[in-house]
């Protein structure tokens, strides 16, 4: 009886110490997701064309917006900042989209949405990971939107080579928040990824990945146009 009452004691005092561990690291995360601006390009289909042209529109947008993100100093200046600069990115995109000869409508808006645990390598060793759940986002969507995604950190500039997110992120995240991004990967992650499922409901939809016909370039139609006439 005696042994039972040790190990009961014990084990309550084991399930304070690990719910208590646990609640803190949560409320790390959560000003982890509250202090962070996500970047999400999705791409009108997955065919290797609609891909690459996934990845040009986003590198386009990173190069006009990045001096803007750079003068940002809190997440709500970086919020303050894409939402003066929808047009830019929407125009960013659009300019590569048609030099590219294609003419998928492009969307480009703020949302809250949506992100599975994430890492992102370190110039200096190691990575962040950022934490499963809801994240404000500035969010592409090019043509039907059916491909897979591509995404990142918009605040702190994470997308930047490491050497420089790495600068960027240790002066812009606490303390708190970098000892948790710089933990890995490990079991609390999995355990708030399990939890933070339910918000995906709410949330914008991961793309599921659906064969879409890839829009055919201008000059391919010209083409095709003048060889019917010929006919």
């Amino acid at each position: 009886m005696k042994k039972l009452k040790i190990a009961i004691a014990v084990g309550t005092l084991l399930a304070i110490v690990l719910t208590s561990s646990f609640s803190s690291f949560a409320a790390v995360c959560d000003a982890i997701r509250e202090d962070t601006l996500r970047f999400h390009v999705l791409a009108n289909s997955d065919s290797e064309a609609d891909q690459a042209l996934k990845l040009k529109v986003r590198d386009a947008v990173l190069k006009v917006t990045a001096a803007d993100f750079e003068k940002a100093n809190t997440k709500q200046e970086a919020e303050k900042a894409a939402d003066a600069q929808l047009d830019k990115i929407r125009a960013a995109a659009e300019k590569t989209i048609r030099s590219e000869g294609y003419d998928y409508s492009v969307k480009v808006y703020r949302t809250r949405m949506y992100f599975a645990t994430t890492r992102y390598p370190r110039a200096a060793g190691g990575s962040y990971t950022l934490p499963a759940g809801q994240y404000d986002a500035v969010r592409i969507e090019i043509g039907a939107a059916a491909g897979h995604n591509w995404f990142c950190v918009l605040f702190p500039q994470l997308c930047l080579p490491a050497a420089q997110s790495d600068a960027t992120a240790d002066a812009l995240y606490t303390d708190e928040e970098k000892q948790v991004l710089e933990s890995g990967y490990e079991v609390r992650f999995a355990l708030v990824e399990w939890l933070s499922k339910g918000e995906k409901k709410d949330a914008e939809p991961e793309p599921t990945p659906t064969p879409t016909p890839t829009a055919t370039p201008k000059a391919q139609l010209m083409e095709q146009a003048q060889n019917s006439k010929k006919r």
